[in-house]
C-alpha cells in the first residue's frame, strides 16, 4: 500500500521548487554595477545635451516673451508643476538650466548620485511642465529611465562615491558616506548566478523595473502597430521615409531603395514581438537581442531627425548587459589595450575622482552641537526603518502599476483610479504609439506670410520671401526636431488656443528684431503626400491655421 509524502517531504520539495523559481527570477532581473555605472553616466550625459539642445529655444519655449506665456500655461493646464514656471524672464529660466547642469555633472561623476538622480528628476519634470506642447516619446522614456535610476544603486562603481566608500574604508576611521549618497549601494545583494567579484551584479524590484520599464514600451507600441495596414504589409518604412520633415542624413537618400525598407518594416515589427526575449533569455542571448534594439536605433538617429529618442533607448538598453558581457568587456579590453596607457587612463581618472571626494572632505563642517546630532541620529533611524519601504514596497507599486497602464492602453485592463492619479503625479502613464497605429507618411510644412507696416509681404516664421511652395528640404525649415513637434500639436484641432499664442509670438519677435513691424499674420499647414514607390503626388493641399491682427486680442480663434 503506498504511502502519501511526509509533511517534511512536502515542505522540502516545495521550498527546493521556491527557491528555483527564486533563482530563475534573479538571473532574469540580475543587473550588472558596471552596467548601472555606465548607465548612470549616460544619462547625465544626456541631460546635458538635453539642457544645451533646449537652450537654443529657451525663449521662445520657456519664457513669457515666448509661445506660450505662463498666463497661457495657466488658463489651459489646471494643474502646473513647475519651478521654471515661477518666473516668465529669461535670466530666472537659464538660472534653472545652470542648475540643472551642475547637477547632471554630479550625476555624470557619480558624486552625491542618489542626491543628484533625485533632483535631476524633478527638474526635469518641472521643465516638460512647462512646455508640455514641445515634448516627445523619447522626453517620457527619459523621465522615466531616471525614476528608476533613483532605486539603483547608480554610484556603486566608476564614481566619486565608490572613491570615497574606498577611502573611508581605507582610513579605518569607519565613517563612510551618508545613505543619500548612495552608501548602501555597497551593500546591494549579490545574485546567484552572477559571475565576478562579489556584490558584482543586483537583483533587486527596482532592476526588474528598469527593464520592464523598456519591455513594456516595446510590447506597448508592438501591440498598437498591429493595428495598422502598412506595418502589417511590411510597407510602414517606405512610407515614413516620405515624411520629409522628419529625414535627413542618409534619411535622404535610402527611399531610393524599397525593398530595403520593406525589410526593415520586417525586422522591426519582428524585434517588438521577440521583446519578450529581453528578459526571458540571460547573458550573452540577451545582450545579442539587446545589440539588435541598439542596431535599430542607431539607424533611426542616421536617418530621421526625432530629437534625443533613439540615443535615451540604447541608454536605456545598458541595464540588459549582464555579467557576462561586462567580463568579457573587461578581458577584451585588457587583452586588446596597451596596458600603459591604461593603467595611465585609470591612475588620471581615480585620482580626479579623489580630487573631487578630498574636496568634499575638506568642506567647513557644523560645530558640534547636542541638539543637531540628535536630530540627526533620529533622522539617520527614520532612513533606516524606511528602507524597504523605498527599496521595496515603493518600485513593487510602480512595477503593477506600468504593466496595468500599459495593457490600459492597449484596451486589456484598467488601472485603478488611484493609482492612474499616481501615474499622472509622477509622468509615468504607458501610451507609446510611436507611429502607430499608422506612420506619419505626409510632409508637412509651415509659412506665415506677414503684412508689414509698408504695406508688403514677407514670411515673419522663416524670415524669407512668402512661398506656399514645398521647400527642396523641408526638415530644414525647422529650427530644431522641438520646433516641429510644437508647430505639429500647434495644428491640432485640440490646440487652437496655441495657434493664437504662435501668432502672438511671431508678431512680437518680428517686432522686436526688425526696424519695420508687422501688422497682420497669417499661419498656414502645408502637406504633400506621394507614393514610395513611383513618386507621385497623391494628395497636397494648405490649411490656413490663423489669421491674427498683431495689435488685437491675445487670443483670436475666429
Amino acid at each position: 500500500m503506498s504511502r502519501s509524502p511526509s509533511v517534511a517531504t512536502v515542505r522540502s520539495r516545495f521550498s527546493a521548487a521556491v527557491r528555483r523559481l527564486s533563482a530563475a527570477v534573479a538571473a532574469r532581473t540580475s543587473v550588472d554595477l558596471r552596467a548601472l555605472a555606465a548607465f548612470r553616466i549616460g544619462l547625465g550625459a544626456l541631460l546635458i545635451a538635453d539642457l544645451l539642445r533646449r537652450s537654443r529655444s529657451l525663449t521662445a519655449f520657456y519664457t513669457d516673451a515666448g509661445v506660450l506665456p505662463r498666463r497661457a500655461l495657466f488658463a489651459d493646464y489646471s494643474e502646473v508643476y513647475s519651478l521654471h514656471a515661477l518666473s516668465g524672464e529669461p535670466w530666472a529660466v537659464a538660472s534653472l538650466f545652470a542648475v540643472a547642469g551642475v547637477v547632471a555633472l554630479a550625476l555624470f561623476v557619480g558624486y552625491r548620485t542618489r542626491l543628484a538622480t533625485v533632483v535631476s528628476w524633478l527638474l526635469l519634470l518641472s521643465l516638460q511642465a512647462r512646455n508640455p506642447m514641445v515634448l516627445n516619446a523619447g522626453d517620457a522614456l527619459f523621465a522615466m529611465l531616471l525614476f528608476w535610476g533613483v532605486f539603483l544603486p547608480l554610484g556603486a562603481r566608476w564614481s566619486v562615491d565608490a572613491i570615497r566608500r574606498s577611502d573611508a574604508k581605507n582610513s579605518g576611521d569607519g565613517a563612510t558616506p551618508d545613505a543619500g549618497d548612495g552608501a548602501e549601494d555597497e551593500t546591494a545583494p549579490e545574485t546567484g548566478p552572477s559571475a565576478g567579484d562579489r556584490g558584482s551584479a543586483v537583483a533587486t524590484v527596482a532592476s526588474m523595473g528598469v527593464l520592464l520599464q523598456m519591455l513594456v514600451m516595446y510590447v506597448t507600441n508592438g501591440v498598437h502597430k498591429l493595428e495598422g495596414d502598412l506595418w502589417m504589409s511590411g510597407e510602414a518604412v517606405a512610407y515614413v521615409m516620405q515624411a520629409d520633415h522628419f529625414t535627413y542624413l542618409l534619411g535622404n537618400h535610402i527611399t531610393a531603395f524599397p525593398a530595403l525598407l520593406r525589410a526593415f518594416t520586417v525586422v522591426w515589427i519582428a524585434l517588438l514581438f521577440a521583446s519578450p526575449l529581453l528578459v526571458v533569455l540571460t547573458g550573452f542571448p540577451r545582450a545579442a537581442v539587446a545589440s539588435l534594439f541598439v542596431g535599430m536605433h542607431v539607424g533611426m538617429a542616421a536617418t530621421m531627425r526625432i530629437d534625443l529618442f533613439p540615443v535615451i533607448a540604447v541608454v536605456g538598453f545598458v541595464p540588459f548587459y549582464q555579467t557576462p558581457v561586462w567580463d568579457a568587456a573587461e578581458r577584451g579590453v585588457n587583452r586588446l589595450a596597451p596596458s600603459a596607457a591604461l593603467a595611465r587612463w585609470r591612475a588620471r581618472l581615480e585620482s580626479a575622482g579623489g580630487r573631487i571626494a578630498s574636496l568634499d572632505a575638506s568642506a567647513p563642517r557644523s560645530t558640534p552641537n547636542g541638539r543637531l546630532d540628535g536630530l540627526r541620529d533620529r533622522l539617520h533611524a527614520g532612513v533606516e526603518r524606511g528602507s524597504p519601504l523605498f527599496s521595496t514596497v515603493l518600485p513593487a507599486l510602480f512595477v503593477v502599476l506600468i504593466v496595468l497602464s500599459s495593457a490600459q492602453s492597449v484596451g486589456y485592463g484598467e488601472v485603478p483610479d488611484p493609482g492612474e492619479e499616481v501615474l499622472e503625479t509622477v509622468e509615468m502613464d504607458q501610451h507609446w504609439q510611436m507611429f502607430a497605429p499608422e506612420p506619419a507618411r505626409t510632409t508637412r510644412w509651415f509659412a506665415a506670410p506677414g503684412v508689414l507696416e509698408n504695406g508688403s509681404e514677407r514670411d515673419v516664421l522663416h524670415d524669407a520671401e512668402v512661398s506656399l511652395d514645398r521647400p527642396p528640404d523641408v526638415d530644414a525649415t525647422y529650427p530644431t526636431a522641438r520646433w516641429r513637434k510644437y508647430l505639429s500639436n500647434v495644428r491640432s484641432g485640440n490646440n487652437e488656443n496655441h495657434r493664437s499664442y504662435l501668432a502672438n509670438y511671431l508678431c512680437a519677435e518680428w517686432n522686436r528684431t526688425h526696424a519695420t513691424g508687422v501688422e497682420n499674420v497669417t499661419v498656414y499647414q502645408l502637406y504633400e503626400r506621394t507614393d514610395p514607390y513611383n513618386g507621385t503626388v497623391q494628395a497636397a493641399n494648405e490649411f490656413e491655421l490663423i489669421e491674427y491682427d498683431c495689435s488685437g486680442e491675445f487670443v483670436q480663434n475666429e
